[in-house]
């Protein structure tokens, strides 16, 4: 059986866009504020992504990997968690939650997030329908880019 979000994907798949993942690492003892989640919750509402997954884990200091509900986050009062309790579209499963815990340092969590980018959408969709297709892509995480932007300023 298929989620209602799989069901979606399926329905819409000549115009899906492009699909990414984050593996966002929060440090021991961190105290969630729903403030990136208010944040994705605006993204949603504009249509500018579809979030596909959200899954949240830790990994214990003898490096075990547990899922951890959204509702266990504490974040009475600051967004309504139930409308991202049920984002799992069944695309991750257990093998890739031990991957993205295997990055995180013991004592710390995580949030998995895997998203459609529908402002790309009907660019992917023109693309696949002139027969054409993605053969590479990648992502320059912004601490890379600032550091090379930092170094060309220290050469002038």
């Amino acid at each position: 059986m298929t989620s209602d979000i799989a069901d979606s994907v399926l329905d819409t798949a000549d115009e899906l866009g492009p699909v990414d993942y984050l593996v966002v690492e929060y440090p021991p003892g961190w105290t969630p504020d729903g403030t990136a989640l208010t944040l994705l919750l605006d993204l949603v509402d504009r249509d500018i992504v579809r979030v596909l997954d959200l899954t949240f884990i830790r990994k214990d200091a003898d490096g075990t990997i547990a899922i951890t509900e959204i509702a266990d986050l504490n974040l009475d009062g600051h967004i309504d968690v139930a409308l991202f309790a049920e984002a799992s579209s069944g695309l991750l499963d257990s093998g890739d939650l031990n991957d993205a815990g295997g990055v995180l340092e013991p004592g710390s969590s995580a949030a998995v997030l895997v998203y459609e980018n529908r402002w790309a959408a009907p660019f992917a969709a023109a693309v696949r329908r002139s027969g054409a297709q993605l053969v590479a892509s990648g992502r320059i995480p912004a601490q890379g880019l600032l550091e090379s932007v930092d170094a060309l300023d220290g050469d002038n």
